[in-house]
């Protein structure tokens, strides 16, 4: 049968509201949202074509996860539809011998088998519908490990540049739903499989009492059929016209009682505004809301129509098979109660399908997923680096960030000498967290080389590399985890060495922050948890400190040393005297053999580096001592010339009254 073509849905026009906070129709734009209108543009013909390829999608992450409890769902079902049918024929069984004529005691007695037989087979049937519902309870959580599983392993394989990727990680988003989605294809398409069967053994029976009977339960289906597509439709059509509203909506409420908002919201009166807004767009979502229930109302009440209708030309074809002596009347009562039931079974299948539809397409993103991943995983094996190389070396190096034109690195070379300080300094966007990144190995270079000695790291076991480093970052991550989890996250596979936790809790001067937490190290550094405290960013950053620290004291017996440690502004949240230690300790590791580069704007801290680098715009433009940098004057013809010099007194300027040169000195009674 040849569907028409629906109508393209009416576009809801974004409120006032809407219009001026956001400039246009809210919308989100993250992977999850790529197939939430596929459902509502699916046709019936579309839906029904991707049954098989559905139930085969769910048999094949069943198969994987558990293939005897997917044996027994299948099993199940199947034995559960054959009862039914052997009910319906022992029941059809049962009325013939009622109506056959006798007396009630003959009757009764004939009827006795087929009706030992019915109930027996009911039984069975609702005991096989309880295995498979056991059996899919066991199977279901099984599938939705093994995908979140292979979802988290695939995150966790490819490349940093992958993740930045806005294609990649619009797909990785959806998988993280299609992990969920996995867990709900398998029930649906339980539920789905059991409907096919139930109504295919229904149909047979039916079939075998007359065949004319068998295209009567296909027009009382059909209408029902088509009121539960449409109405499935405009149900996703009005959820697709107010979710927008929701969200936005949702993200008013978010503001409003944001607790960091509170004083402004109140100071500037944002907050009347934003409530404003936010009942614009509530009572734009309540009219199109209210359409549209409107529309459903009249699909259902029509398919309710056509569906009785048709019932009533079958029970008139029906009356004429029995009055004809074409059909007994045993036979009737047994195809009306077919009937029923198969016309109910169509519910159950079309909300199933639809469901499986939408689910299957989350699913396919975790498919896909996989395939890209492969295809940008961080590749295994390689050379042996060296772990303790004399040198690291970057030969003019370039590296551009997936979706930029320009080059945040350009043709960079530089010596980074063994247990040496390397700083390295400039302006925000002068390349220097994206120079230290390449060194740990989360990016490749896109021309060039960086050596440890003379091996390319590009060529080097990737995993060596990354145990060979240390990151003391000002962005490293706040685990919502306890202080010790945080902690021992520098190295958790030796989680438990409690002497390497006491030696990382000295070198970052945890132990006043541990004082004075209820649990000490058990304590859950986060707030709205249970236990949870909100720690300042100074904490935080010790917390930090104490975790790369940990990294490099719990080095087990053949275990690769770290060698390069980088740190990148390890100090921004910390007190002046903290600032110093901090600083001092990790210019110590130098002394232990270990590399160190500094990435700093606190130039008074990169004046006690053994080498200097100066980049701007992605350009080494400077190098050397600070003595050599102090005594570069700004040179026209050499851009960057003097830059560190200039920034370095600017600096020092801020802590005294010396003027910079060419410059008079302040008054005192200067107002600022």
């Amino acid at each position: 049968m040849i569907w028409p073509r629906r109508k393209p849905r009416p576009e809801c026009q974004p409120s006032a509201g809407e219009l001026r906070l956001f400039g246009a129709r809210f919308g989100y734009d993250f992977g999850f949202t790529r197939h939430e209108s596929v459902a509502a543009d699916a046709t019936l013909r579309r839906v029904a074509r991707q049954i098989p390829a559905m139930l085969v999608l769910a048999w094949r992450l069943a198969w994987r996860a558990d293939r005897r409890a997917l044996v027994g769902v299948v099993c199940a079902e199947v034995g559960r539809a054959a009862f039914a049918a052997v009910a319906l024929v022992a029941t059809n069984r049962v009325l013939a011998e009622l109506l056959a004529g006798g007396s009630a005691t003959q009757s009764l007695h004939r009827a006795l088998v087929p009706l030992l037989v019915a109930g027996a087979a009911t039984g069975a049937a609702s005991w096989l519908s309880s295995a498979s519902t056991w059996a899919a309870a066991v199977l279901e959580p099984q599938v939705e490990r093994i995908t979140t599983l292979t979802l988290l392993r695939h995150a966790d394989s490819v490349e940093l540049a992958a993740l930045e990727d806005a294609e990649f990680a619009r797909t990785l988003e959806s998988a993280r739903f299609g992990a969920d989605s996995v867990r709900r294809l398998i029930s649906e398409a339980v539920s789905v499989l059991g409907a096919v069967l139930t109504m295919t053994a229904t149909a047979g029976v039916i079939l075998s009492l007359n065949v004319a009977l068998l295209p009567m339960l296909v027009l009382i289906a059909l209408p029902r059929a088509w009121g539960a597509v449409r109405t499935a439709r405009r149900r996703h059509a009005s959820v697709m016209a107010w979710l927008q509203h929701a969200r936005a909506s949702n993200l008013i409420c978010q503001q409003v009682t944001a607790l960091q908002n509170a004083a402004e919201l109140r100071v500037h009166g944002v907050g009347r505004w934003l409530l404003e807004c936010y009942e614009e767009m509530a009572r734009t979502s309540e009219q199109e809301r209210r359409r549209l229930a409107g529309a459903a109302a009249a699909t259902s009440a029509g398919a309710s129509a056509a569906s009785g209708a048709a019932s009533l030309a079958t029970f008139a074809l029906l009356g004429w098979l029995v009055l004809a002596h074409r059909l007994p009347m045993a036979g009737a009562v047994t195809v009306i109660v077919g009937i029923r039931s198969g016309a109910a079974t169509v519910g159950t299948l079309l909300t199933g399908v639809n469901r499986m539809f939408e689910e299957s397409l989350y699913v396919r993103d975790l498919e896909r997923l996989g395939t890209a991943a492969g295809e940008r995983a961080i590749p295994a094996g390689g050379a042996d680096l060296p772990q303790r190389p004399a040198e690291i070396r970057l030969e003019k190096v370039t590296f551009t960030y997936p979706g930029r034109t320009s080059p945040s690195l350009s043709s960079v070379s530089l010596v980074i000498p063994r247990g040496k300080v390397v700083a390295l300094v400039g302006v925000n966007g002068a390349g220097k967290s994206t120079l230290a990144k390449l060194l740990v190995g989360l990016y490749q270079p896109d021309e060039g080389r960086i050596l440890w000695d003379d091996l390319d790291t590009r060529t080097a076991d990737r995993r060596q590399l990354f145990a060979s480093c240390v990151l003391f970052a000002q962005d490293f991550v706040r685990w919502p985890f306890t202080i010790r989890a945080n902690t021992t996250a520098g190295r958790p596979e030796h989680a438990e060495d409690g002497q390497a936790l006491q030696d990382a809790a000295d070198f970052a001067g945890l132990e006043p922050l541990l004082s004075e937490q209820p649990n000490g190290w058990d304590t859950m550094a986060a707030k709205g948890f249970t236990g949870g405290v909100e720690l300042s960013g100074g904490q935080w950053q010790r917390i930090g400190t104490a975790r790369s620290a940990f990294r490099f004291s719990t080095i087990g017996p053949g275990a690769r040393p770290p060698h390069l440690v980088i740190a990148d502004e390890p100090t921004s949240a910390l007190d002046p005297a903290a600032e110093i230690a901090a600083f001092d300790r990790i210019r110590s590791l130098a002394a232990q053999g270990m590399t160190v580069v500094l990435i700093t704007h606190r130039l008074a801290a990169s004046a006690a580096a053994d080498l200097i680098y100066v980049l701007d715009g992605g350009e080494l433009v400077e190098q050397g001592t600070h003595e050599q940098l102090m005594g570069n004057e700004p040179d026209p013809g050499r851009p960057g010339s003097g830059s560190y010099r200039t920034a370095y007194l600017l600096q020092a300027r801020q802590y005294g009254n010396t003027p910079l040169p060419g410059q008079r000195h302040p008054r005192t009674t200067d107002r600022t």
